[in-house]
């Protein structure tokens, strides 16, 4: 490649990325340099300010038509653009938690590491939501990942923090032999890492025994991928990497990290299994053809996260089961293949971001003050903190799906688009969704029981700082906007990113 050919390529597709690449170096610096006794707070600041950037930036590409650099391994499209603005909104809040994150255990002196860090793990994510390549959407996995094992135990000095970071690592590193593994087998079939070639190539299969070996790669990756997204039965290290890590990093793990997962499940299976010809040119697709284990895989993360949530009595525990069965709820909509898909499930993660990021602002403030996370901290918080357990209670009913809030309006998206398909509707899935969310109700009113009518042990008032006023803030508007007027997200949605079509383009 000489000079002329690199300075032809539209390098401005990827000025969100350079943004991030380039805070990240910067504050690897400062930190380096900056004496161990000053506040590594601002090195926060500093990456909110380069997130906002990044955000800005990507804005004003809304109406740029899709853009592909380097060998078509970069791609610039509405479903890239779509996610991205979740993972740099996620991302932003995320930190808000970060900077006023204190929990006197050691982690004020790797907080510098932690932002640097921070950012490296989103620049993964962003590769990956834009990732035209086999290659690239590994390497923007593996970044992610790696990033994330390292900030799931920054605790250095706590035994539950060395043990969450053991576990994410050997169980990230099986999913990722797995998912590597299925790669291999779709690109010794199509010839090629590019998935516009993968799926041009896939489209004239007729061979069957070519048809078997996809249809083992295609559950390779699916089982891979079911790792990163905490999916039944693939879901046990998530409680022990949940409770382990930093609150802020386990909220990151919740909204951005899944956020990402799901960006390189739409990928990867719409693209190479979503155009295969199974028995022969012009035949139903692989994927629809597979469809009912994906269903499957659905039900029973919503089951297994929901059912055994009830028994939890750590907060940050339940909320990982939590985290577990909000993936089966999100998993439906991928399975039923429906036109509503992408619709439900960016809307979906919209408001999994606003109302389980904002929880865990809570849940920040209040672990700190007890010193535990026990959900019997929270008993009168109602007493100690009025606007604060409110502001809890909204975002508790938007994670159950209670009406007026995003989490019912994303629930009825998913719900809806079971039955868009006359000729297989899927009305166990519906049943099992329905049924799921009622149990839901259980453990999560169970919170709210505890934060209104239980008598506090300590009746001391809580005083929330203004960085997490800010975040809560946020997420409480957000949960009641999306709530009660859905369309300003989804006429966004429809008129800047039309519907994804793009996407196999």
């Amino acid at each position: 490649m000489d000079l002329n050919e690199l300075l032809s390529y539209e390098w401005g597709a990827m000025m969100p990325e350079f943004i991030i690449l380039g805070t990240a170096a910067l504050l690897t610096l400062i930190d380096l340099f900056m004496p161990k006794e000053n506040d590594r707070r601002i090195l926060g600041w500093i990456a909110i300010v380069a997130i906002i950037s990044a955000g800005i930036s990507l804005a004003g590409m809304i109406d740029v038509p899709v853009t592909s650099i380097l060998a078509d391994t970069f791609r610039l499209d509405s479903f890239a653009k779509a996610f991205k603005f979740i993972l740099l909104a996620g991302s932003a809040l995320v930190l808000l938690l970060a900077i006023q994150y204190d929990p006197k255990d050691g982690f004020e002196e790797y907080r510098g590491e932690f932002f640097y860090l921070f950012l490296t793990a989103l620049l993964g994510a962003m590769i990956m939501a834009s990732s035209g390549d086999l290659i690239t959407l590994f390497v923007g996995l593996e970044t992610l990942s790696i990033s994330s094992y390292i900030l799931a135990g920054m605790r250095k000095n706590r035994l539950d923090s060395n043990e969450s970071a053991m576990k994410y690592v050997l169980n990230g590193s099986i999913s990722t032999a797995v998912t590597l593994f299925g790669m291999s087998y779709v690109y010794g079939l199509a010839g090629s890492t590019n998935l516009k070639e993968i799926a041009s190539v896939l489209q004239m299969t007729a061979d069957t025994q070519h048809v078997y070996l996809l249809g083992i790669a295609f559950f390779m990756i699916l089982i891979g991928l079911s790792f990163k997204i905490a999916a039944a039965p693939y879901h046990m290290w998530a409680p022990d990497v949940y409770q382990g890590a930093p609150t802020p990093v386990t909220a990151f793990l919740s909204i951005v990290s899944k956020t990402a997962g799901f960006i390189i499940i739409l990928r990867i299976m719409l693209s190479v299994f979503g155009t295969l010809a199974s028995e022969g040119p012009n035949t139903m697709p692989l994927l629809l053809k597979l469809q009912d284990y994906i269903a499957f895989l659905a039900a029973a993360t919503m089951i297994i996260g929901n059912v055994v949530a009830l028994r939890q009595r750590n907060i940050k525990r339940l909320f990982a089961y939590s985290s577990i069965a909000h993936a089966g709820y999100m998993l439906v909509a991928f399975s039923t293949l429906s036109y509503f898909m992408f619709d439900a499930i960016w809307f979906y993660l919209v408001a999994y971001l606003f109302m389980n990021l904002g929880a865990f602002a809570v849940i920040q403030l209040i672990t700190e003050k007890a010193g535990s996370s026990e959900i019997k901290d929270f008993a009168g918080l109602y007493k100690r903190a009025p606007l604060l357990a409110a502001a809890f209670g909204i975002l508790l009913l938007s994670l159950a799906g209670f009406p007026g809030t995003a989490g019912f309006i994303g629930k009825v998206n998913i719900f809806m688009g079971t039955f868009v398909d006359p000729g297989n509707p899927h009305y166990v899935l519906a049943s099992v969704m329905i049924a799921m969310t009622v149990v839901s109700y259980i453990y999560y009113f169970g919170i709210l029981t505890q934060v209104f009518f239980r008598p506090a042990q300590d009746s001391s008032a809580i005083k929330t700082p203004v960085v997490l006023t800010i975040a809560i803030s946020i997420a409480v508007a957000g949960s009641i906007l999306f709530g009660i007027l859905p369309n300003v997200a989804l006429d966004f949605l429809h008129e800047y990113f039309n519907g994804f079509t793009d996407i196999l383009r």
